[in-house]
């Protein structure tokens, strides 16, 4: 690496502000990766020719095939995150994975509108191999985006979600509808949903489950959104419970949120289950640490955070793997449900 006229090194801002691009533009540019013009290409390289500049050997090391950290981008709050019982067995279950082949997790907690220049800014400074995607929305702008710059990455969540990327995903819809055939069965007519943020992918197919269910079996329903947080969970549960039609039954999109309806219940004076069941989703291990039990949809999130490494690796490697369903969360009956009034 040449000097400036100043007598210092030349770094690679010196390069970006000279061909008047960000850095993340120059790196793509020297590698050789898409994400840049024809164009901006030739300018970046002009500019390094003329200030004597070359990206530096580790970084150059960095663009072979050896992987070395995948990177892992997720919308929340850090306070909310460290309390959801998901996303702590989903990356435990994904580092298993990592460790066996010397790879490194790269996480960030992100606002959700930065999250596309965060993993443009990993993409083009190699400081990943690949990427997971989590918490798709329906026309979710980061799956072109990330796509048109090559960025290897495999997406949670359904196929309808995931554009030209792999998929791994669970069955929310049977689970779903299979959770409201069961309150049925033990005769509970009117039922509620309490679900995570609207315009999540997930939240929508179950929305749409959850409503076609029990309509087709004859029952009242209706979904109150939330955000996975015990604060909005507890105030949905209540706004439910002050409703006229008062439901005897209500699903809840995480178990946070169930187990705060248990202190809500107890606020109306109402016993859980024989004036109101609860069913939470992901079955983690608050859900048997409450009195009564919660009944919960289960599924096995460490496998699943496995499953999406290692399709990654797949990916990566360029084995083209196929989009699959990791599992359809079973239902595991508890203290938490029965029939009303039972």
């Amino acid at each position: 690496m040449s000097r400036a006229d100043s007598g210092r090194k030349v770094t690679i801002k010196d390069v970006a502000r000279h061909a008047g691009v960000s850095p993340s533009a120059v790196t793509l540019a020297v590698h050789g990766k898409p994400g840049v013009s024809t164009a901006t290409k030739d300018r970046i390289l002009r500019a390094a020719r003329e200030l004597g500049w070359s990206p530096n050997q580790a970084a150059q090391s960095l663009s072979g095939r050896a992987v070395h950290s995948v990177g892992l981008a997720i919308a929340r709050p850090a306070r909310m995150l460290g309390r959801e019982p998901f996303y702590m067995e989903f990356i435990a279950g994904i580092e298993s994975v990592l460790s066996e082949h010397s790879c490194s997790l790269l996480l960030r907690l992100v606002e959700p509108e930065r999250e596309i220049d965060v993993h443009r800014e990993w993409w083009g400074a190699n400081r990943v191999n690949g990427s997971i995607l989590v918490d798709l929305r329906v026309d979710d702008p980061r799956i072109p985006a990330l796509a048109e710059i090559g960025l290897p990455a495999v997406v949670v969540g359904d196929p309808s979600l995931a554009g030209p990327f792999t998929s791994v995903w669970t069955d929310d819809a049977t689970a779903m509808a299979e959770a409201v055939r069961y309150l049925a069965a033990i005769g509970h007519r009117s039922v509620a949903r309490v679900s995570g943020p609207a315009e999540l992918g997930h939240s929508v197919i179950r929305t749409d489950a959850f409503t076609a269910t029990a309509r087709a079996l004859g029952l009242s329903a209706r979904t109150v959104v939330a955000d996975f947080s015990a604060d909005q969970g507890g105030r949905a549960c209540r706004s439910l419970l002050l409703s006229g039609d008062r439901p005897t039954a209500i699903v809840f999109d995480n178990d946070i949120m169930a187990v705060t309806a248990l202190g809500v219940a107890a606020e109306f004076g109402l016993s859980v289950p024989a004036d109101l069941s609860l069913l939470a989703w992901d079955d983690s291990q608050l859900c048997q640490l409450t009195r009564p039990t919660l009944s919960a949809m289960r599924h096995d999130i460490f496998a699943f955070g496995a499953d999406v490494a290692q399709t990654l690796f797949d990916v990566m490697a360029e084995r083209q793997p196929s989009s699959h369903a990791a599992q359809i969360p079973a239902l595991v009956p508890r203290g938490s449900t029965a029939a009303p009034g039972a």
